[in-house]
Order: C-alpha cells, then sequence, then structure tokens
C-alpha cells in the first residue's frame, strides 16, 4: 500500500496518510510530552478518527529503535481494516 509522507488531510497535515487503507500515522517527537500540545493532539486525533481515518501514533523513539516492531503493527493494522 502507499503512503504519502505530509499529506493534508481536512486542515490538518498528518505525516503518513494511506488513502487506500484510510489511516493516518502521526510520529511523535519529544515537543508532544507538552501539555498544551498534547491536548492539541487528542483534538485533532478525534478530528480525523471522526472523519473515519483510524490514527496510529508511534513515537520517533520507537521508529529509530524498534522500526521492525513499528512495521509489524503497521501491517497488522492495515489487514484489520480490509
Amino acid at each position: 500500500m502507499k503512503f504519502r509522507r505530509q499529506h493534508p488531510v481536512g486542515h490538518f497535515l498528518v505525516d503518513f496518510y494511506c488513502h487506500e487503507a484510510k489511516m493516518v500515522i502521526e510520529v511523535d517527537g519529544g515537543y508532544q510530552l507538552d501539555p498544551d500540545q498534547y491536548m492539541t493532539d487528542c483534538g485533532r486525533h478525534h478530528e480525523l478518527e471522526d472523519l473515519g481515518l483510524p490514527v496510529l501514533r508511534c513515537s520517533n523513539e520507537e521508529v529509530e529503535k524498534d522500526i521492525e516492531t513499528v512495521l509489524r503493527i503497521i501491517t497488522a493494522k492495515l489487514q484489520t481494516s480490509r
């Protein structure tokens, strides 16, 4: 499946979007630990899900240190979304 990077969805720019699976992947950095940013992200997450788009979140650290697990999680999500 094809994922588009930094793709506009509604009034958001998401990290990765798969049109075929209607799935959003967000990769979170350390700034998401800021309470204000966390609240903003929660609202964004819910708005995307209200559009019928499941949102899978992972951290930069997970991507950098354990990409195989991240890829397994994405693959499992894609298989259940079909």
